[in-house]
């Protein structure tokens, strides 16, 4: 595992406890003085091991943060029809504010079919095409929380996004297309690489900022980096090693650390920051139910953006 007393490692794992506990002070403040706590339900269907994991720390973090947390687990025979109607229930349900479904969902399940069926101001990840229109277009839709946590701790790390290059490598609806909405809207120039495009090292090496979301461990080389750009690793890759499991990014972390002005490691990066930014949008949810302004700053209040050194 990286040594995250390195100061070119960002270390997601304490910045997203810093970001928990601000939402934990506001969360508090709306039940003294509004009678509210926030409401996330999750449901899981099936039994995917890291699906497991993943619920079973959303549910811990949500209760450290004061947020309720609405478990919900259906086998994975359940009928499409059976989550449609649990759905429906939630989105018709006072008391939860925010719905995660998570993915992957087995195999006879339509998954656009269950996101589009959750109301679009309860959905936590941002992922119904209402809130991925809007924040395309103005900034002002639900975040998805992985793209969001990105955003933060390149905050962090830079300050002022605006001028630099950002290369998103992936494009997918979950990460790389709202990722790079999010950087054109902090005035960053952006180009999304993939699959097809052509001679990816020299693209890649134009970057000032690269986030690589691919899920393929180690792909990103060290021929592939500028020296100086900051690094975000949203892979995570379990590779079998020695009869064990370790988990690993989409960047070749030791062949590139030394080039990168800062770089994510995996664990202890983007992950954390996920669902700090998702207990961030359930309670955004009780501020908007309740018709009171959101706090402003209330995620950067939990760190000082640091000056940039390159």
């Amino acid at each position: 595992m990286p040594n995250l007393t390195d100061r070119k490692v960002i270390d997601g794992k304490a910045m997203a406890a810093r970001l928990r506990e601000a939402v934990g002070e506001q969360v508090a403040h709306l039940q003294t003085h509004h009678q509210v706590t926030p409401g996330l339900a999750v449901v899981l269907v099936g039994e995917d091991p890291a699906s497991q994991v993943y619920v079973r720390n959303k549910a811990r973090h949500a209760g450290e943060a004061g947020i309720q947390s609405f478990e919900h687990r259906l086998d994975a025979s359940v009928s499409e029809q059976a989550l449609l109607a649990l759905i429906d229930q939630l989105n018709h349900d006072p008391a939860v504010n925010r719905i995660l479904v998570q993915l992957p969902l087995p195999a006879h399940m339509g998954e656009t079919r269950i996101i589009n069926a959750i109301a679009p101001a309860k959905d936590v990840d941002g992922f119904h095409p209402v809130n991925v229109g809007q924040v395309a277009i103005d900034g002002q839709g639900l975040t998805p929380c992985t793209p969001l946590g990105c955003k933060l701790l390149l905050e962090h790390q830079l300050g002022d996004l605006s001028g630099r290059h950002a290369v998103v490598l992936g494009r997918s609806n979950i990460v790389g297309k709202p990722m790079a909405n999010l950087l054109l809207q902090a005035n960053c120039t952006v180009t999304i690489a993939h699959s097809r495009t052509q001679d990816l090292p020299a693209i890649c090496r134009q970057a000032d900022i690269l986030v690589a979301a691919v899920g393929r461990p180690g792909m990103v080389k060290r021929d592939w980096i500028k020296p100086g750009a900051v690094l975000i690793d949203v892979g995570i890759n379990r590779i079998e090693e020695d009869d064990r499991t370790r988990l690993t990014g989409d960047f070749d972390f030791p062949a590139v650390q030394d080039l990168a002005s800062a770089i994510t490691p995996v664990p202890g990066g983007v992950g954390p920051m996920t669902i700090a930014c998702l207990l961030l949008n359930t309670l955004q949810a009780s501020y908007q139910q309740l018709g009171l302004p959101f706090p402003d700053g209330l995620a950067e209040s939990a760190w000082q953006p640091q000056t940039a050194t390159y």
